[in-house]
């Protein structure tokens, strides 16, 4: 996530916030944007916990059903943060998942250049763990890179990564979620026969973890990468960036095994600041469409009641 300019989509949920929406998600802030819409530090008034809500306006047909598709993951992994609910309300659908508030990966390349060997050994292990446990459930993610790479706040503890951005995210070998001849994922990250449109298979995802690795180590996107340097991670990335998908190693837990083995100090990189802060003040809130919030309003005469049963009992009022 990184933050932008409001979209017109984003001015009118901006309009909104301190709003409830659906009855549910009170949105506070805005925080950046994903593949299909503005994405919002909320407060869901169920769990009452901040959850971060990617917010869609004025959906077509086809946006609709990848922003749909992605709310159908249900991914439960330490290394992953996937949707966990959605709603509607007027020409706003939102959907809800974990906030994570350190950043991405891309963030911590922008400010820090190339990253250890440690760090970057760490990095992959944790994306890895993550991809498996996706391709276990029967997914490809389909467009993994540093931007899509969330990190929690750790301060000067180890990175915590979490994979994120399911939003073109497909089953394994699934023809109802390819366009054939387009290629659906970002340009550089994407595997060769992605690229040309195949169909979707967890190797695709390995070739990016590739990619990601090889701008770790260097600091450069794939549009500026040469030849793997001499590294202590260099055999990994040479299995992943194969181009024939039938060398290519075949799957995350190969390429854990395959990194677990490799002489890779211990982790020395920066460390990772809250960039999310506290929440803002929110002012008085009301739903959408200016009905009244009941939750505040039941506050309010819960309030009432216990004062009025105080009366009672100070003055004695009891029947």
């Amino acid at each position: 996530m990184h933050r932008v300019a409001p979209t017109r989509a984003a001015a009118r949920a901006s309009a909104r916030s301190s709003a409830m929406v659906a009855g549910r998600y009170l949105l506070i802030d805005q925080i950046g944007t994903g593949g299909m819409g503005s994405v919002w530090r909320a407060h869901d008034v169920r769990t009452r916990h901040h959850v971060a809500v990617k917010v869609l306006g004025r959906h077509s047909s086809a946006v609709l059903a990848r922003f749909v598709r992605e709310q159908a993951i249900r991914v439960r992994h330490p290394h992953v943060v996937a949707p966990h609910g959605w709603a509607a309300e007027d020409d706003l659908v939102v959907l809800a998942m974990e906030l994570v508030s350190g950043g991405s990966v891309a963030d911590l390349l922008r400010e820090h250049g190339p990253l250890d060997p440690g760090t970057v050994g760490l990095l992959l292990e944790q994306l890895l763990m993550g991809l498996a446990a996706v391709h276990a459930s029967g997914l490809v993610h389909r467009d993994v890179k540093p931007a899509n790479l969330l990190l929690e706040a750790t301060g000067d503890a180890t990175p915590h990564l979490r994979l994120g951005d399911f939003g073109v995210a497909a089953p394994i070998a699934d023809r109802r979620f390819t366009t054939v001849p387009g290629a659906i994922g970002t340009d550089g990250y994407m595997a060769p026969e992605q690229a040309r449109g195949a169909l979707p298979e967890p190797t695709q995802d390995l070739y990016a973890v590739g990619r990601v690795a090889l701008e770790l180590i260097t600091g450069l996107p794939p549009s500026r990468q040469g030849e793997i340097p001499s590294h202590p991670l260099r055999p990994l990335v040479e299995r992943l960036l194969v181009a024939d998908p039938e060398q290519r190693l075949a799957t995350a837990d190969a390429g854990l095994r395959l990194l677990r083995r490799l002489p890779v100090p211990a982790p020395t990189g920066p460390p990772v600041p809250d960039r999310l802060g506290p929440p803002p003040r929110t002012r008085r809130t009301t739903r959408v469409g200016g009905d009244v919030d009941w939750p505040a309003w039941a506050a309010v005469a819960g309030l009432v009641g216990v004062v009025a049963g105080c009366l009672y009992v100070l003055l004695g009022w009891w029947p």
